[in-house]
């Protein structure tokens, strides 16, 4: 039994196993995590993250939010359930030859930490899906040193999600029988979608003066194999979603995206689709 299953943390029907995220840990830290290094570095800004302070990155993946931590001169710690992303990470770190930066696997509900240790600790698009989001929060500011800062990465309203609507659309053109995804309840990625729900959740989890500030993920798209490959090991609910098609639907799915990112983009540039992000910060 894990210590998560000890707690009462439960497996939502809509998260995928670890197993299903070790399977793309290569694939996100080629194509995702590069990504989400310019909002990552807008939030540390916002959460005042200085040179030297120690940095617990929650959920970490392969270092989408610890690796530009660790480039600001932060100690920094990256967890991750998935045993194949922190070596990912790791790898990472070893590349670029980053001395204050290491990972260990953990889970986000039961982290295996002193409390009042870090002086920031945040998470991007992390724990934004954990099934039990209120008890990781509360894990995180467990171990936040009093006065320290906690720092939440999350996406905003689905339906201004371009990325998801461009992949649905292409699934819809060769299954028009796909529903889309659920709505009541969404999946896990968008249960704080609402800045004021997040918002709640961190004031409930033990922090002060919360704000949430509004920002915007934009990438850049310059076919659609480039895109598939993102969708697809940016998270193993997109492999789910085509896992019945054949090699010809998906062929024909790839061929779809690459029209409608010819679409939005002009003369020779990439296609730029953008997602609203709620970024939370508060203080313990």
């Amino acid at each position: 039994m894990t210590r998560s299953e000890e707690l009462g943390v439960t497996q939502d029907e809509h998260t995928a196993p670890v197993e299903a995220w070790d399977a793309i840990a290569a694939g996100y830290g080629r194509h995702v995590a590069p990504t989400e290094v310019p909002l990552a570095n807008e939030a540390l800004g916002l959460a005042g993250l200085k040179a030297g302070e120690l940095f617990l990155d929650v959920a970490a993946g392969t270092g989408g939010l610890s690796l530009p931590a660790a480039r600001l001169g932060a100690r920094v710690l990256a967890t991750d359930w998935s045993s194949a992303m922190i070596e990912e990470l790791e790898a990472r770190i070893h590349e670029e030859r980053l001395p204050d930066a290491r990972g260990r696997v953990m889970d986000a509900h039961s982290l295996d930490l002193e409390d009042d240790t870090f002086d920031v600790t945040g998470s991007q698009f992390g724990v934004m899906l954990v099934p039990d989001q209120p008890l990781a929060l509360r894990e995180m500011v467990r171990v936040t040193k009093p006065g320290g800062r906690v720092l939440l990465i999350a996406y905003g309203s689905p339906a201004k999600i371009e990325f998801l609507h461009f992949f649905i659309g292409a699934l819809q053109a060769v299954n028009p029988g796909f529903a889309g995804l659920p709505d009541d309840p969404p999946p896990l990625e968008f249960q704080v979608s609402d800045a004021e729900v997040l918002r709640k959740r961190l004031v409930e989890a033990g922090l002060k003066d919360v704000r949430v500030e509004t920002s915007a993920e934009r990438i850049e798209f310059r076919s659609g194999q480039e895109m598939w490959d993102w969708v697809l090991n940016s998270n193993p609910i997109a492999g789910m979603l085509i896992a019945d098609l054949t090699e010809e639907q998906q062929a024909t799915m790839r061929q779809v995206l690459d029209g409608m990112l010819r679409e939005r983009s002009t003369d020779d540039t990439a296609a730029v689709l953008t997602s609203p992000v709620n970024i939370g910060i508060g203080t313990k």
